[in-house]
């Protein structure tokens, strides 16, 4: 009597010979424009990135542990999956896979409901890529190997464990899987089959994913050989899919499989890597030119010039004929048109805010207006070109439209080296700099935007020296707080009124404090005024606070521009400081700046009371309001010695053992303070590494 096991192989047998008469035909065909076309029509990528890294490292772990146990089970041993080490970063896989477990898991049911079902190998291959038609190609062979090293895994598992666990040969017998232990000596051609093709796909994979890890700076995918590599890619990946449902077949019914197949993806393998090897050749050659271009810049650039031209001439790939567009945008212009002017290289990515635009825009107009001194601006973006696609050029079309300087044509028309020193010499990171050169094309200073936030173009010609020229000069009072952005301060002090500025994000402690803040004024008979200047990056909340302030009149408000002014003047500040080489311990300024961007960094409120221009006094929201609240203290000694000196002394005796204070700064070409004090007790900060993406 033929048990199921036998009868289960024989049914299988004429399904495995359609598969090989499926896989002829496909080889035949699979290279000509018709299937190229077919292929390249299932792809619709919606953007989403994949890292595949961790994934393939762990698909690599589970196929290379399997295969050294079937040959060893072939040649009559028993396996033992667990005897290799586990290299897996489960912490690693752990996020990668969190968002695609499904996809796997629609992968793995689909290659096993076809292959069972006697499927058609090229059908199934263009599901799964239909499938995935939202995914990268190389996650779209990633993620399909995954999904056969879960099948493939958990058929191993059972086989090797159901010779001595009642519970696997169970699970076995239900999946009517062969003995193949007791029949390894017939099965052992088929096994190397299969495990040459396994082998030639993760190969493949791997050689995939690598093309697009190369570095964009050095080599270009829209030129050969990269772009050669990159129009094979989907062909690629259709065999890599197409054998992973022949392997699943393999499996399924145990019975031959050709070596056709492992042989067309092994030439795919070695096509793809011959063009790799093209690429990093390119890459290393194109690398030198970088650098040798670099260089040349570099010593052009801080050797002295007769003008700034050859310096401009520089920056653009030769190839461009017109680089720059005229600031009213009606035409394009040879740099020349800024030969021998001062220039400001404005450095940005295109992110760059709307506010930092309008604010440059009225001082780079009110130059032009107000006086003699002319300076002109050119827009530089720097942008990622692997990544460019029409959105960003969109971006980038509308930020230029609205800039009344002039502007790149492209952002590709800055040479790749150009922009390598930009980065390393100047320091560029994310947040817009300003690069000032003089006629002569001397570097005046690497970021002129920290002294034309803090003062304007009276600090023309914005170099260094000029800078530090004023710092001299400057001391922490009302004004250099402030500035212009509050037009009745110079009424308010000439009054002699107590003038309160005030922050945060909380209506409940604002209420209270605006409240009790005028409670006391009035009690002690003094002028006081009250402006509430938000919080940095909380915009959406900072406009919904503002106006409740000013619909329950509790006090002045700023708009949304001065308010982001008012922060980033601080934070150039404290740049600036730092460029010069200040610190806490030898500068007061640099001190209170920094008390001042620790009172913003926690959720709390804070205030800073003035009078006049330098008698000041400052607070955290908690011991400002505790101090209002409890007025009847020291109402004998404000009426003695004045509201702020008896308000410092009050709040000298309010002890904060338990307190949380942070300071939250952008990455910046100024460099990060390497030690900061405690506002509150004085103690040095721990400093930690924070990423944030605010959307409001």
């Amino acid at each position: 009597m033929a048990t199921p096991i036998s009868l289960s192989l024989s049914s299988l047998a004429s399904k495995s010979q359609q598969l090989v008469r499926n896989e002829r035909r496909m080889l035949a065909a699979s290279d000509d424009g018709a299937m190229i076309k077919l292929i390249q029509s299932t792809h619709a990528p919606d953007g989403r990135f994949v890292d595949v890294k961790p994934i393939l490292q762990v698909i690599d772990n589970v196929l290379h542990h399997i295969i050294p146990n079937i040959d060893h089970a072939m040649n009559g041993g028993t396996g033992h999956i667990d005897a290799l080490d586990d290299r897996t970063n489960s912490s690693a896989i752990d996020g990668a896979l969190d968002a695609l477990a499904y996809i796997i898991h629609k992968i793995c049911c689909e290659v096993s409901c076809k292959c069972s079902g006697g499927g058609d190998a090229h059908a199934t291959t263009m599901g799964i890529l239909n499938m995935l038609s939202s995914y990268s190609w190389d996650a779209k062979a990633v993620l399909t190997l995954a999904a056969f090293a879960v099948n493939f895994g958990e058929f191993w598992l059972i086989v090797q464990l159901c010779t001595s666990n009642s519970l696997a040969k169970s699970v076995a017998l239900l999946k009517q899987l062969p003995d193949i232990l007791e029949r390894s000596q017939t099965l052992k051609p088929h096994f190397d089959a299969l495990n040459k093709l396994i082998n030639a796909m993760i190969d493949v994979t791997k050689c995939i994913v690598e093309f697009t890890e190369l570095p964009s700076e050095f080599i270009s995918i829209d030129v050969p050989p990269l772009s050669t590599a990159m129009a094979h890619i989907p062909t690629a990946t259709y065999w890599i899919i197409w054998s992973v449902v022949a392997c699943a077949a393999q499996i399924t019914g145990l019975v031959g499989m050709r070596h056709d197949l492992a042989h067309k993806v092994s030439s795919i393998h070695e096509h793809l890597q011959s063009l790799l090897r093209l690429c990093y050749q390119r890459i290393d050659a194109d690398e030198e030119k970088l650098m040798e271009a670099f260089e040349d810049f570099k010593r052009t650039i801080e050797t002295p010039q007769m003008d700034n031209l050859k310096i401009l001439l520089k920056i653009f790939r030769k190839e461009e004929t017109y680089y720059l567009l005229n600031p009213d945008k009606t035409k394009q212009v040879l740099n020349d048109v800024l030969r021998r002017k001062h220039i400001l290289l404005l450095i940005s990515d295109l992110d760059i805010s709307q506010e930092e635009i309008r604010v440059l825009e009225a001082l780079y107009k009110g130059e032009r207006v107000s006086s003699e001194l002319k300076y002109e601006i050119l827009w530089f973006p720097i942008v990622d070109r692997s990544t460019w696609n029409d959105g960003y050029e969109q971006k980038f079309l509308s930020l230029r439209s609205i800039m009344p300087w002039y502007t790149v044509n492209h952002p590709f028309a800055i040479e790749p080296a150009v922009i390598e020193y930009i980065m390393e010499v100047w320091g560029f990171v994310k947040k817009p700099i300003a690069v000032t050169l003089d006629p002569k094309g001397k570097v005046l200073c690497p970021n002129a935007l920290n002294m034309m936030w803090i003062w304007g173009n009276s600090a023309f010609p914005f170099s260094s020296e000029k800078e530090e020229s004023f710092w001299k000069a400057e001391a922490w009072t009302l004004e250099l707080l402030v500035d212009r952005l509050e037009p009745n301060l110079p009424t308010w002090v000439s009054q002699q009124k107590v003038v309160c500025f005030y922050g945060g994000v909380q209506m409940e402690w604002i209420e209270s404090f605006t409240t009790a803040t005028k409670g006391v004024a009035k009690a002690l008979d003094i002028g006081l005024e009250m402006v509430y200047v938000g919080k940095n990056n909380a915009k959406e909340r900072v406009k919904r606070i503002t106006g409740l302030i000013k619909e329950k009149q509790l006090s002045h408000a700023w708009e949304d521009d001065n308010v982001w002014f008012f922060w980033s003047r601080l934070e150039s500040m404290l740049y600036s400081k730092t460029q010069h080489g200040k610190t806490i311990e030898n500068d007061a300024i640099k001190q209170e700046v920094m008390t001042m961007l620790a009172y913003d960094g926690s959720e709390n409120g804070w205030a800073v009371f003035f009078t006049g221009s330098d008698e000041m006094v400052r607070a955290n929201g908690d011991r400002v309001l505790s101090s209002m609240e409890g007025f009847d203290e020291w109402e004998k000694l404000a009426k003695q010695m004045g509201f702020i000196p008896a308000l410092r002394k009050q709040l000298e005796g309010i002890t904060d053992d338990h307190h949380c204070t942070g300071l939250i700064l952008p990455e910046n070409s100024g460099g990060i303070p390497e030690r900061v004090q405690c506002a509150e007790c004085g103690r040095p900060m721990e400093m930690y590494f924070m990423y944030r993406c605010c959307v409001e």
